[in-house]
């Protein structure tokens, strides 16, 4: 039996959230100052330890982790090789150090082992695979979900455009009406990247995500948002009802 046909709207419905996606992203990124510098030179491996250890944590909080786990342990190996406990207490500035030891620790021992080597592989190699390969190997990884495995190919020096959506992300999207009210943050990365160009290059991905990532800092607060100041309010379903209209 063929599949049933899609409602005649899909595809216009699509195009209006493509034409709606382009122009959100030209005015944010002029509100808050496009292209924006790349906050990382982290190599991809030390990219995916780092995205672990930022799950629902403040980036201070996360940064200090690194840096403490990273000042303890000279390599990734040494951090796989360790007691957990030892782990765990590097990086307890950070939320749930007691999950994301264990967590990082599985993930370095996966790594060799799919790299055949006595040390975790640099996962350079990534960068020869088309990005939805690339990303597939990485979330094939216990632990890895589509935030991380994103943030490992954007932020690293691979410099591959992979779009992570982050918490500030996924509900600027959403009050948009860029994907549905019910999309959590993981579907979210499939929707809200089939909205991008298929030709932009990893500095126009990062500045995308990150002009949504700082809106949702500035203005579209989870609570009490700025929609009186907000430069795409009449682009907002969420803005125009709760400002009784007005655009």
């Amino acid at each position: 039996m063929p599949p049933p046909t899609p409602p005649a709207d899909t595809s216009t419905a699509f195009a209006a959230r493509q034409a709606k996606a382009l122009l959100v992203h030209e005015r944010l990124c002029a509100e808050y100052g496009a292209p924006f510098r790349f906050f990382s030179t982290k190599d991809p491996l030390s990219e995916l330890v780092s995205a672990l250890l930022s799950h629902r944590t403040k980036n201070a909080d996360s940064h200090r982790a690194y840096q403490e786990l990273t000042a303890t342990f000279p390599t990734w190996a040494a951090v796989r090789d360790a007691p957990t406990e030892a782990v765990q207490h590097a990086i307890r500035a950070c939320t749930w150090p007691e999950q994301k030891a264990p967590r990082i620790q599985a993930v370095l021992r996966e790594i060799s082992q799919r790299c055949g080597t006595d040390a975790p592989c640099s996962l350079d190699f990534l960068a020869e695979m088309p990005v939805p390969e690339a990303r597939a190997w990485l979330e094939s990884i216990s632990g890895v979900g589509p935030k991380t495995s994103a943030a490992t190919l954007l932020f690293s020096t691979l410099r591959i455009p992979a779009m992570p959506v982050d918490s500030h992300h996924h509900r600027v999207a959403q009050r948009l009406g860029l994907i549905g009210p019910k999309v959590g943050e993981g579907p979210a990365h499939k929707l809200l990247e089939a909205l991008l160009p298929p030709g932009w290059d990893a500095q126009q991905v990062y500045d995308h995500h990150e002009a949504l990532m700082f809106h949702g800092q500035k203005c579209c607060y989870f609570s009490s948002p700025a929609c009186g100041r907000c430069v795409v309010l009449d682009q907002c379903p969420f803005g125009q009802a709760r400002m009784g209209g007005q655009a």
